[in-house]
């Protein structure tokens, strides 16, 4: 499954353009690398999503095509958030 579709259906960004947006601003690194948007994604990756002042570490437990709002967070375990400094650029992956 494509990268900007995993982080809408599983619900960590709304919309799907959004996620397309961030992928490709390079916010987001799968197993350490650097993600664009038409990344593949499998069960057990672990993605790096940088949210403003936020870095937030994801492991991808499944995919599915389609989810209930109930169902969206069983798609992924949060293994770590962390708030990083105003002067720092962001991480580089």
């Amino acid at each position: 499954m494509r990268l900007d579709k995993f982080l809408k259906v599983s619900r960590l960004i709304k919309r799907r353009t959004v996620a397309k947006e961030i992928s490709d601003q390079g916010r987001i690194a799968v197993n350490g690398k650097q993600a664009k948007s038409s990344s593949v994604l499998k069960a057990g990756d672990e993605l790096k999503i940088r949210f403003g002042q936020k870095l937030v570490t994801v492991r991808v437990n499944e995919l599915k095509e389609f989810t209930k709002k109930e169902d969206a967070a069983g798609m992924y375990t949060i293994i770590n958030e962390e708030s990083l400094q105003s002067t720092e650029e962001g991480p580089k992956f």
